[in-house]
């Protein structure tokens, strides 16, 4: 896979990820309904080219970043993994905030078998100040169990207060075609060679329902899930997307949105979804 953003000397990551929420069980508690198709997706994700792995100890929990180390260890060099702390899953599922961050980074450690992380985003669950957690975060990195920081689901406010603590190698915020509230912000961040990912770019859980996107779909040739990746990687050169999938199948779908070009004429019709309002979530169960 060729087209790749180079975010640091040992960071190059192809825009083209994979975010591994969806190789848990449902409402990403627990285990995969098939592990065995968990473990080929993340071997066809290696064999694609892809070198963005987006993971998380939060995820089954524990499950996802298991079933990585069952899939893929020894890790191929050019594999990039990058997790989150800062949130844990309660007893009930709930996504509950964690200041513990020493603890979450060793949790990853330990589970995925490697001794220090390539990437790691703060994740925040408010829009409250957020200096003081990165802070640990970087003292983590000057250990050296940490190369990478990042930061996720932030207000512009918080990403200027982590930039002016220690570089940024990303933000990842919620992010596509119908949510469009971080427009300055990924162009602000490409001005400075900073990557955006946006996570749920399709939709999220239940997944974008737009006229407008099915319709250039299908001019195009491709699914709306395609077209929609497509948008991202056109919108700004900076976005790396991470689609999650627990199938070979979806997966191969998902990476040939990178080889799709949108005309024009595609663009401006898919810009103006967000503001025409055109889009609603797909009715659950979909």
């Amino acid at each position: 896979m060729s087209d790749v953003l180079n975010l640091a000397d040992d960071l190059v990551l192809t825009r083209m990820g994979y975010g591994a929420m969806q190789l848990a069980g449902p409402g990403v508690w627990g285990p995969p309904r098939d592990r065995e198709e968990a473990v080929r997706v993340l071997r066809t994700v290696v064999e694609l080219g892809i070198t963005h792995l987006d993971t998380s100890e939060a995820y089954g929990p524990v499950v996802t970043n298991e079933i990585i180390r069952e899939a893929l260890h020894p890790y191929p060099a050019e594999l990039r993994i990058v997790s989150k702390v800062g949130a844990r899953r309660g007893p009930d599922g709930t996504w509950d905030r964690s200041d513990d961050l020493r603890e979450q980074v060793q949790d990853n450690l330990t589970q995925l078998g490697v001794d220090a992380l390539d990437a790691v985003n703060l994740r925040a669950m408010g829009t409250e100040p957020i200096g003081e957690l990165f802070e640990d975060l970087v003292a983590l990195q000057k250990e050296g169990l940490v190369r990478h920081l990042g930061v996720s689901n932030v207000t512009a406010a918080q990403v200027a207060e982590a930039r002016a603590i220690a570089p940024i190698v990303f933000v990842q915020n919620v992010y596509n075609v119908a949510h469009r509230e971080d427009d300055a912000l990924v162009d602000s961040l490409a001005a400075d060679g900073i990557g955006y990912v946006p996570f749920f770019p399709l939709g999220g859980f239940n997944p974008l329902q737009t006229g407008t996107l099915a319709e250039v779909a299908e001019s195009l040739g491709a699914s709306p899930q395609q077209t929609a990746l497509a948008w991202l990687l056109q919108r700004s050169p900076n976005i790396l997307v991470i689609p999650g999938t627990s199938s070979v199948g979806h997966l191969r779908e998902n990476v040939a949105a990178a080889s799709l070009a949108l005309p024009a004429e595609a663009l401006a019709r898919l810009d103006a979804v967000a503001a025409a309002g055109d889009w609603s979530p797909m009715p659950a169960g979909h």
